[in-house]
């Protein structure tokens, strides 16, 4: 039985992916993205499972540079959860959450807020977590404050708090992506009906003085008929200027096209990274489903 390995605590958007889809094995919630992942390094969890990338405030950069400059995880899977934030407080704040001098959540939830913020509570103090159920957490245990925190239903149930306000994300299309992690010499592939797609993601560097190089490196994809979903550059922390490449392909691996663009970088004197060769899923068709269940 596998242990899977989350960002934590219980409640966490984080967490509603490992439920949506790992139905057996033990869930193991961790305070932190590097916590997480170094559990997996070190042989404490088998599997990892942290936010890469979100709808709204884009990529997770924490989750992105432990990946590239830490830790040799593979991805084998990931997995799309629709994003609903909610307000929530104690039970004694439920008619009284105007009140609240001080709101808690993870950065990305109090940003993808803004507006609800800015027009309800103008004024509170807004205090980062690690997660979101961190925030919820921290309202349970100080419930007699006037707070509150930003959140998911599953972080109300497991707190025992009220949802004073659902919905209160700016934008209605909020998504956030999740990557599955490995240790490379373990043999684990994710399945589940789930699946939406297949992708590989490469790590590319370019060489130094080069003129046209990066275009160079989209010609390699673009004569081959190989589509990117995603290509963003992230700093090398070795000094300005110095940036390498994430770039999402939408196929996985096969025995020909990607090998090809590999041989064809690195002829050009481009380093390359295979990050993982994996399967997509998506919970957006079971909240569709729970919403919109099929007559009978």
């Amino acid at each position: 039985m596998k242990t899977i390995g989350y960002l934590g605590p219980q409640g966490t958007f984080t967490e509603l992916a490992v439920k949506g889809l790992f139905k057996e094995g033990s869930h193991l919630p961790f305070s932190t993205i590097p916590a997480c992942m170094d559990a997996v390094a070190n042989k404490e969890a088998d599997l990892a499972v942290v936010p890469l990338e979100n709808a709204i405030e884009g990529s997770v950069n924490l989750s992105m540079d432990y990946l590239i400059h830490k830790h040799t995880l593979p991805i084998i899977g990931e997995i799309v959860v629709p994003i609903e934030q909610h307000l929530l407080v104690a039970p004694s704040m439920a008619d009284k959450w105007k009140e609240c001098t001080e709101i808690y959540s993870h950065p990305h939830a109090i940003a993808q807020c803004h507006d609800f913020l800015n027009k309800e509570l103008p004024g509170s103090d807004l205090q980062y977590t690690n997660s979101t159920g961190a925030a919820a957490k921290k309202v349970l245990e100080e419930s007699d404050r006037p707070i509150a925190a930003i959140a998911n239903e599953l972080a109300a149930q497991k707190y025992g708090l009220v949802i004073a306000q659902k919905n209160i994300h700016d934008y209605v299309n909020n998504h956030t992506k999740f990557v599955i992690l490995k240790r490379p010499e373990t043999s684990f592939q994710v399945s589940s009906s789930l699946k939406t797609g297949e992708k590989t993601t490469l790590m590319v560097t370019l060489p130094s003085d080069y003129s046209g190089a990066l275009h160079q490196v989209l010609s390699a994809f673009a004569w081959r008929k190989l589509n990117l979903s995603k290509i963003e550059s992230r700093p090398m922390k070795t000094g300005l200027g110095n940036y390498f490449f994430v770039i999402d392909v939408d196929q996985a691996m096969d025995e020909v096209l990607i090998p090809g663009v590999v041989q064809e970088l690195e002829a050009l004197g481009c380093g390359v990274r295979v990050l993982g060769s994996y399967p997509c899923f998506s919970l957006q068709n079971v909240e569709e489903g729970v919403k919109n269940p099929v007559p009978k």
